[in-house]
């Protein structure tokens, strides 16, 4: 069992993102998600990454790094697509990270230090035609970290779907977003 910061996308909290914590939850880990947009949702990524833009990605972070400390260390840190960013950097920054799953993004490791912390395992998963993913460099910063860092994995879903993780959106993959699943509950299943 595995205590999770789970971090929300660009739309918000949405029902697809309960639902992967549900999933997580449901193998017996314990799941928290943390709402960066305090109860705003949008309809398209361009809403929500604007809205981000004008919150600032540092209050995104700080709001990110608040969950954190209202439950303490030990934690594994997961985002999907924008909620990389603050579990990147708590996976990479916070005393006694567990672990961190990146799904659908991935910033360089230079963004939050050096080098990715040892004893930090890291997944990593996406699609390999996402124009976001692929296209806008977090595949090739998945790659550097999974050269430079021994418990590090990278996944590559065919496709070129973006968010296909999440249930609630047109551009879920069933098949592929249930091979994440079960890929990360096998990752949490190992964490000590």
């Amino acid at each position: 069992m595995a205590e999770v910061l789970l971090f929300h996308h660009g739309l918000g909290v949405t029902d697809g993102v309960e639902e992967i914590a549900v999933l997580l939850r449901d193998a017996g880990n314990v799941v928290h998600v943390p709402d960066l947009f305090e109860g705003r949702t949008f309809d398209s990524l361009e809403d929500g990454v604007g809205y981000a833009e004008e919150l600032g990605f540092d209050t995104l972070l700080d709001r990110g790094q608040a969950a954190a400390d209202a439950l303490g260390p030990g934690l594994v840190y997961a985002g999907v697509s924008l909620g990389v960013l603050p579990a990147q950097m708590l996976a990479q920054t916070r005393a006694g990270a567990k672990g961190a799953v990146l799904l659908e993004a991935c910033v360089p490791v230079s963004e939050f230090g050096e080098a990715w912390p040892d004893a930090v395992p890291v997944q990593v998963h996406g699609m390999d035609a996402d124009p976001f993913f692929a296209g806008e460099g977090d595949l090739e910063s998945a790659r550097e970290l999974v050269d430079s860092t021994p418990d590090a994995e990278l996944f590559l879903y065919p496709g070129d779907h973006h968010l296909f993780t999440d249930p609630s959106v047109p551009s879920h993959e069933p098949e592929a977003s249930a091979l994440v699943v079960e890929r990360v509950v096998r990752f949490l299943d190992g964490i000590r």
